[in-house]
């Protein structure tokens, strides 16, 4: 279920942050949880420190298997309305890897756009 799946995101990276406004802003996406890392007080739960989620986006599962990059992409696409053939795609191999090359690449520019 969606409500039971939390999103961490660096809610001071400028790209990250409108990213995530879309998501936010489709059907379904008010059944998750949204943890912007940068808040003050933000809790993150076991097994997450806020650098790693700022380095890259998480998603935690509802049985607390936390997840990373294109596979944390790949999660919140699978719950949410209109983009769970996304999420199935990005879960089956090649897919996931090159998805998971194109995310690396993404963060290497990211530092840029901070």
């Amino acid at each position: 279920m969606p409500g039971e799946v939390e999103i961490y995101y660096d809610g001071g990276c400028p790209v990250c942050s409108r990213e995530i406004a879309f998501y936010r802003a489709r059907p379904g996406a008010e059944g998750f949880r949204w943890t912007d890392v940068n808040a003050e007080g933000a809790l993150l739960g076991p097994g997450l420190t806020r650098e790693a989620a700022l380095a890259r986006m998480h998603v935690r599962r509802a049985d607390g298997t936390l997840l990373s990059g294109a596979a944390a992409f790949g999660e919140m696409w699978r719950h949410m309305p209109g983009l769970g053939w996304l999420g199935r795609l990005v879960a089956l191999p090649p897919f996931g890897a090159v998805a998971e090359l194109g995310y690396r690449g993404f963060l290497r520019l990211r530092g840029l756009w901070r």
